[in-house]
C-alpha cells in the first residue's frame, strides 16, 4: 500500500501533547492519578495517556458478574463504573470490592461518562440519565426518539457546560450539564453510533449517512461537514488540528481543521482485500496513529508523512475495542479475550494475558493500574508486582 505526502501537513505536528487540542472544557476535565472518567480517556477522544503503564503487570484482582456487557470502564477516584445490558451500573473500588449500585431497569449499551461525581449515560430507550454517585439517585432524564448507544462527552456550549451526544433518532444533541434541558440540537441524515469528539471550539461526529459534521461551541451552530465514501460506525479522534475517522469500507480519513472548518482532508488508510470494516477507533500520539485492521493487524503510520511504521500481527479477532496509548506504549484488546502491550516506537510484545472471555470494551487506565472490562461482564484489574 503506497502512501504520498501532502503539503499540507508539513505545519502541523510540532505542539505539545499537552497543548494539543486547548479543549474548552479541558481544564474542568483533566483526570487525576486514579481517575478515567471519559471514554477513551479525554474530550478529543484520541486515546492517548501520559499515565505509564505498570512494568511486568499482574492480574490483582477480577469481580464477575456474569452479565453481558458492551460498556468500557470508566474510574473516578480508584471507583470503576460500567452499566450491563439490562441497566444495572456497578462501582468496584481497588480492593475489588463492590461499592456502588444503580438499576436504571433499562437495555443500555453505552459507557457512561463521569464528572464531579455525577454519572451520565444513555439507554437504549433514548434518554439520557444524570446520577449522583454520592445520593444514589437521579438528578435529570432527557429523552430523545432513538436508542443512545455511545457515551456522551462534555463541551462548553454557547457558554454553558453540556453534555453532548448523538442518537438513533438522527440528532445530535447539546444539554445542559446541571440541568438538563436542552441547549440545542442538530439533525444529521441518519443513525449516530459514535460519540462526539471535541477540539478547541468545535465538536465533531459522524453519522450513518457517512457525514462528519463540525459544530461550532461557540454559536452552537452547524460550520461544515464532509461525505466519507461509507457509514461511520464509530467514533473521531482528534490531535492538534487533525481529526482521524474510520469509515465502514475500512478508509481512515485525516481531515484538518481551522476556526471550525475543514480546510483539507485526505484518505490517510484505503481499503484492500484484507482489511474490511473498521469499527474501532483509532489511537494518536503527537508522531504516529494506531489501528486495528479486520485481518488482525495492529498498524503504526507515520503522521506527517502516512508511511506504514510497523505492523504486528494480533491472535484473534479485534472486533470493537479501540486501542490506547500509554506514554510510550500501547494496550491492546482482542474480541477473542488477549490483551497485549506493545513498544509504541516498534510494535514490539512485551507483555500478554489472555482473559478466556470475549474483549468488546477499551481498556481504562489509571497510575500503576490498568481495568479490562469482559463481554461476560468481568472486571480484570492489572497492577505492579507486590
Amino acid at each position: 500500500m503506497k502512501f504520498k505526502l501532502h503539503l499540507f501537513y508539513l505545519a502541523a505536528i510540532t505542539a505539545a501533547l499537552m497543548s494539543a487540542c486547548n479543549l474548552t472544557s479541558s481544564s474542568r476535565m483533566e483526570d487525576g492519578e486514579l481517575d478515567w472518567r471519559l471514554y477513551r480517556g479525554n474530550p478529543s477522544l484520541s486515546g492517548y495517556s501520559s499515565k505509564k503503564l505498570p512494568d511486568n503487570p499482574v492480574l490483582l484482582w477480577t469481580y464477575k458478574t456474569g452479565v453481558r456487557t458492551v460498556s468500557s470502564p470508566t474510574i473516578e477516584n480508584g471507583t470503576t463504573y460500567w452499566c450491563n445490558k439490562r441497566g444495572k451500573i456497578y462501582g468496584v473500588n481497588l480492593k475489588g470490592e463492590l461499592s456502588f449500585e444503580y438499576d436504571l431497569k433499562t437495555a443500555v449499551e453505552a459507557t457512561p461518562m463521569i464528572f464531579d461525581s455525577t454519572l451520565y449515560i444513555g439507554r437504549i430507550d433514548g434518554v439520557m440519565t444524570a446520577i449522583s454517585l454520592s445520593k444514589k439517585d437521579t438528578l435529570w432524564n432527557y429523552a430523545t426518539m432513538g436508542q443512545i448507544s455511545a457515551s456522551p462527552n462534555l463541551g462548553m456550549i454557547q457558554n454553558q457546560e453540556a453534555i453532548v451526544f448523538g442518537s438513533y433518532d438522527n440528532f445530535f444533541y447539546c444539554i445542559d450539564l446541571l440541568t438538563g434541558k436542552e441547549i440545542n440540537r442538530f439533525e444529521s441524515g441518519y443513525y449516530i453510533n459514535g460519540a462526539g469528539a471535541i477540539c478547541k471550539n468545535s465538536v465533531l461526529f459522524g453519522g450513518c449517512d457517512a457525514y462528519l459534521r463540525v459544530i461550532d461551541c461557540d454559536t452552537g451552530t452547524p460550520t461544515d461537514s464532509l461525505l466519507l465514501d461509507a457509514y461511520i460506525p464509530s467514533s473521531p479522534a482528534i490531535m492538534g488540528n487533525f481529526c482521524y475517522v474510520a469509515d465502514y469500507s475500512g478508509t481512515i480519513y485525516e481531515v484538518q481543521l481551522e476556526k471550525g472548518k475543514i480546510i483539507r482532508s485526505r484518505k490517510l488508510i484505503e481499503p484492500d482485500d484484507k482489511n474490511g470494516a473498521m469499527i474501532s477507533v483509532p489511537a494518536l500520539d503527537s508522531d504516529l496513529m494506531y489501528y486495528l485492521t479486520d485481518d488482525q493487524y495492529l498498524c503504526a503510520i507515520d503522521r506527517k508523512n502516512g508511511n506504514q511504521k510497523w505492523k504486528f500481527l494480533l491472535k484473534g479477532n479485534v472486533g470493537e475495542s479501540s486501542p490506547l496509548v500509554c506514554n510510550d506504549q500501547l494496550i491492546v484488546c482482542t474480541k477473542t479475550g488477549i490483551v497485549t502491550i506493545h513498544d509504541a516506537a516498534t510494535g514490539k510484545q512485551l507483555w500478554e494475558y489472555d482473559t478466556g472471555e470475549q474483549i468488546v470494551g477499551s481498556p481504562a487506565i489509571i497510575d500503576d493500574h490498568f481495568m479490562i472490562l469482559t463481554a461476560k461482564g468481568t472486571l480484570f484489574c492489572f497492577g505492579k508486582t507486590k
